[in-house]
C-alpha cells in the first residue's frame, strides 16, 4: 500500500508545482513515486519539461507521472464492468457496448480518477502517490466518495429489508437470479458476491481517509486575503470527509508570516519566490509530510465518555449543524454532511448535548 499525498487550495497558489517538488523529494530520496495529474490541459506539461501521458512514464529515476484522462479511464473501467458481467450473467448484453462509445457524464470524471488512483496503489509498485488534483470541494467530495456510498449502502440496504416490497420480493429473488446468473444467489441482493466486492473495495477506502499514514492533505495558500480565507474553508471541509490535514504551505511567501495564526495549531512552512527550473531549494523548504499523523484527527470517538468530537476549523458555530434523524447522527458544516459512523455502543441512542468549543463541536450521548 502506498502513501497518497494530496494539496488544497485557490487556483493560483502554485498547488501544481508544489505537488511536483514533493513527488521530486520521495523520489531522491529511493521512493518509488506516482505523480498523478488531474488536469487535462497543457500546463501541468509546460511545468515539468514532458508532456504526461495517459500511462506512466519516467521523468527522473524513481519517479514516473500520468495525466488521468477521464475518456481513457472509463474505457478501462468499463471493460471490467464488462468482465463482471461476463462472470455472473448467463447473457450478457453489454458485450455489444463499446467503452470507445461512452461520453463522460457529469461528476463521473471523479469517480473514475478515485478508481484510478486505487488501481495503482494496489498494484505495489509505488511508495508514494501523489495526487495534483484541482484541489477544491471536488477533490474532497471525491475523496470521501468512499464513505458517503458505504453509507448509501447500508441505509438503503436496511431500509428495504424493512420495506413491504422487500419481503414481498424476497421469495423470488433467488429462482429469478438462478435463472440468469452464472452464481446462486441468497434472498438478500445486497449480500451478493458483487455487492460484497464493491462494499469491501469502500471499507478499504474508508480506512485509507481515516489514516493519516496513508492519505493526508496539505494546505496550499499564498499571502493573499482570499487563498488564505479559502485554505482555511478547504480545512474546515477536509474534516467533514475525514481527512487528515497535516499542515500548511504558504507559498511565495515575503512577509512576516502573520498568517500563522489561522492556521493554529498547523504546522506552517514557508516558500519563498524561487527561480525558474531551480527546484532544489523548493524541495528544501517542503515540510517533512510523514509527520501528518501528529495533525489533529478529524474525529475522535470515546465510548467510556459517551462523546464524539469533531474537529471543524474555519466554521463558526452558526455554520455548523447537527441532527438525528435515522440510526446515525448527520453534521453539516459549509457545504459538505458527514454521516457519522457510530461504534455498536453509541448507534442509535440519542443525543442527549452538543457544544461549539475552540473548532470542536463535542456531541454528548
Amino acid at each position: 500500500m502506498a502513501q497518497i499525498l494530496t494539496f488544497l487550495g485557490k487556483g493560483g497558489v502554485g498547488r501544481t508545482t508544489i505537488a511536483i517538488a514533493a513527488a521530486r523529494r520521495f523520489a531522491n530520496r529511493g521512493k518509488r513515486v506516482l505523480l498523478a495529474i488531474q488536469e487535462a490541459g497543457p500546463a501541468p506539461g509546460l511545468i515539468l519539461g514532458i508532456v504526461p501521458g495517459a500511462e506512466p512514464q519516467e521523468l527522473i529515476p524513481n519517479l514516473k507521472v500520468v495525466q488521468l484522462q477521464a475518456t481513457v479511464l472509463l474505457e478501462r473501467s468499463w471493460e471490467e464492468v464488462k468482465k463482471l458481467e461476463a462472470q455472473y450473467l448467463r447473457t450478457p448484453f453489454f458485450k455489444e457496448v463499446f467503452g470507445q462509445e461512452l461520453g463522460v457524464l457529469p461528476g463521473m470524471d471523479s469517480a473514475l480518477v478515485l478508481n484510478a488512483i486505487r488501481e495503482y496503489d494496489a498494484s505495489g509498485q509505488y511508495d508514494v502517490i501523489v495526487f495534483d488534483g484541482v484541489g477544491d470541494q471536488a477533490t474532497l467530495r471525491m475523496l470521501g466518495m468512499p464513505e458517503i456510498a458505504s453509507w448509501y449502502f447500508r441505509r438503503f440496504r436496511k431500509v428495504f429489508a424493512d420495506s413491504d416490497l422487500g419481503k414481498a420480493l424476497s421469495p423470488f429473488i433467488q429462482p429469478i437470479s438462478s435463472a440468469v446468473l452464472n452464481v446462486s444467489w441468497t434472498e438478500d441482493i445486497f449480500n451478493q458476491p458483487m455487492a460484497q466486492q464493491a462494499n469491501n473495495q469502500l471499507e478499504q477506502g474508508k480506512q485509507a481517509i481515516a489514516d493519516p499514514n496513508r492519505v493526508a492533505a496539505y494546505l496550499i495558500t499564498t499571502e493573499d486575503a482570499g487563498a488564505i480565507a479559502t485554505a482555511k474553508y478547504l480545512w474546515g471541509a477536509a474534516q467533514q470527509v475525514g481527512l487528515t490535514v497535516g499542515g500548511v504551505i504558504v507559498n511565495r511567501a515575503t512577509g512576516d508570516g502573520a498568517e500563522s495564526e489561522e492556521f493554529e495549531p498547523l504546522p506552517i512552512s514557508r516558500i519563498p519566490i524561487q527561480s525558474i527550473n531551480d527546484w532544489q531549494p523548493l524541495i528544501d523548504a517542503l515540510p517533512d509530510f510523514d509527520q501528518a499523523s501528529q495533525a489533529p484527527r478529524p474525529i475522535a470517538v470515546n465510548v467510556a465518555e459517551r462523546k464524539v468530537s469533531l474537529f471543524l476549523p474555519g466554521f463558526d458555530k452558526k455554520q455548523v449543524k447537527l441532527t438525528q434523524y435515522g440510526p446515525e447522527i448527520t453534521v453539516e458544516a459549509g457545504d459538505q454532511r458527514h454521516n457519522i459512523s457510530l461504534p455498536s455502543e453509541l448507534s442509535g441512542k440519542p443525543v442527549t448535548g452538543a457544544k461549539f468549543q475552540d473548532s470542536f463541536l463535542i456531541i454528548s450521548f
